[in-house]
């Protein structure tokens, strides 16, 4: 499988010195992902695991106080692999929105308010492609036709279209010009459950006609069960768990999975959903071994000091959590005694969560909890 983008133990700070004081905050700490060709490929965790760094990162937006002090970023779309933090800004320039494009969070961050849409395409095609402006506003008619969007559409001014319309819009400038891969940051926020319905059908129609790789960093997992192939899960700044999507919601391992995915609505399930105690640590003074350590209730002690190895534990499936790591242990101990190994985990430790009902890429599974 062609690897798109390769991210090698990343580490991305944000260091600031002010008053003589240096501060150094550890947005992304040492994360290892590879995102393939034609998969969208999700990054889920909550606010402060380090999301919105990392696309800044994969963008190639590193102002001060955002500083690369490890790792690399290398994308390889054609020829020759090429290092993020190695290209200039003409350069970087040059590969946005035809080879890498960006959907932001809120739409009315992107359309000029005092301009007409057909404004704003112009701009935006006119940076990267020389032809007449005929030519362009008859290429963004065509396009809008063919993504279900009326033309009207073009003469309008932002204000005059709804949420979910900006939205669409917003998508539309980001792809016309089919680059290869799209990094879309929560684009379903703010939007009723029906507008997100047809927000994520108009991703997957423009990666199946165009065969983009797109990257889609939300909370929300019930977003990742409808959209996704893959999905990775931070916490704090580093890798918890990654898995392909059916996986990792019939299969979760990691417990601070397992509380994202409990924290799902389920049909006719009126029980009071259960949040994970405590609150994300600061990350200019995050605590010592597993991030996730402080607001875990099956933590050990080995967990306090010892930062969990990336276990590889099914296919297409890592995980770093010391349960994992000593049910390993355990099952290699008790072959060499030539004893019975101790139960898995995942029989009596780690049993899976089922999912939310309803989406249609969201994969079921056997009802339960960590015990």
């Amino acid at each position: 499988m062609h690897i798109v983008a390769n991210i090698n133990d990343l580490r991305a700070y944000y260091i600031t010195e002010a008053y003589g004081v240096r501060r150094t905050v550890k947005a992304v700490d040492g994360l290892s992902i590879a995102i393939r060709q034609n998969e969208i490929y999700g990054i889920a965790g909550e606010s402060g695991c380090g999301k919105s760094t990392l696309l800044k990162v994969l963008l190639g937006m590193l102002t001060p106080p955002l500083t690369i002090v490890g790792g690399s970023v290398t994308y390889n779309f054609e020829g020759e692999p090429v290092d993020m933090a190695s290209l200039s800004q003409a350069e970087l320039r040059a590969m946005r929105w035809k080879e890498l494009s960006y959907v932001p969070q809120g739409s009315m961050h992107v359309l000029n308010p005092v301009r007409r849409i057909r404004d704003t395409f112009r701009d935006f095609i006119g940076a990267h492609v020389r032809a007449p402006r005929r030519e362009i506003d008859e290429r963004v008619r065509a396009y809008l036709v063919e993504l279900g969007l009326p033309d009207k559409v073009l003469g309008s001014f932002p204000h005059q279209l709804s949420g979910g319309m900006r939205q669409r819009v917003t998508i539309a400038l980001a792809t016309i010009l089919s680059p290869r891969l799209i990094v879309a940051d929560e684009p379903t926020t703010a939007l009723d459950v029906v507008v997100q319905r047809g927000v994520i059908q108009l991703l997957q129609e423009i990666r199946e006609r165009a065969g983009n790789t797109m990257v889609v960093v939300t909370h929300d997992m019930g977003v990742h069960a409808n959209l996704t192939d893959r999905v990775a899960v931070l916490y704090a700044g580093q890798l918890m768990e990654e898995a392909d999507t059916p996986t990792i919601f019939a299969q979760p391992r990691h417990p601070y999975t397992q509380h994202l995915i409990r924290s799902l609505p389920k049909i006719d399930d009126r029980s009071e959903r259960v949040s994970i105690p405590g609150r994300p640590p600061a990350l200019d003074n995050p605590p010592g071994g597993c991030r996730f350590h402080p607001r875990c209730p099956y933590a050990m002690e080995v967990c306090k000091t010892e930062v969990p190895l990336i276990e590889q534990v099914g296919p297409n499936h890592r995980v770093a959590c010391w349960l994992i790591n000593e049910e390993r242990m355990g099952r290699i101990a008790a072959r060499l005694a030539n004893a019975e190994p101790r139960p898995l985990a995942t029989d009596t430790q780690l049993t899976p969560q089922r999912p939310s009902p309803g989406g249609a890429r969201s994969a079921g599974g056997p009802e339960g909890a960590i015990r």
